[in-house]
């Protein structure tokens, strides 16, 4: 599975890293009805910070940055999963598939934070040569 895929459908909103229940279902192989379905049937592994659900605003937001609209006629707004959520779902959905499909996601979540930790580094002095030359 190709972590730059897995990558582009990692989005932040509410100030944490979350991937679609849509997005998941597709990689996990399954119905989004069904993976809501699986969670709904464990809620209690999923508190505020491990899963909320898109509000309109959030919801509207996110289908701006999408050049051609791929949503459907959904009739709720979707569940966002944060990183924990997400390692949560391998102990929800059991497969072999589900299982790769988590160690890939989490493979991908770790990439953009040392992404996010190497321009950390590289900032400072980046600013302190546009102070110098500017």
């Amino acid at each position: 599975m190709d972590l730059v895929l897995i990558q582009k459908r990692i989005f932040e909103i509410r100030g944490c890293r979350v991937m679609l229940d849509r997005h998941l279902a597709e990689l996990y192989g399954v119905l989004t009805k069904s993976l809501n379905l699986a969670v709904k049937r464990n809620l209690k592994r999923f508190p505020d910070d491990f899963m909320f659900q898109l509000t309109s605003e959030e919801f509207q937001n996110l289908r701006f940055q999408f050049e051609t609209s791929s949503w459907g006629g959904s009739r709720y707004f979707p569940y966002a999963f944060t990183e924990h959520g997400i390692t949560m779902l391998a102990s929800v959905l059991k497969s072999g598939t589900a299982i790769q499909v988590n160690i890939n996601i989490v493979r991908a979540f770790i990439l953009l934070k040392q992404h996010q930790d190497n321009y950390k580094l590289i900032q400072k002095p980046i600013e302190e040569l546009e102070a110098k030359f500017n």
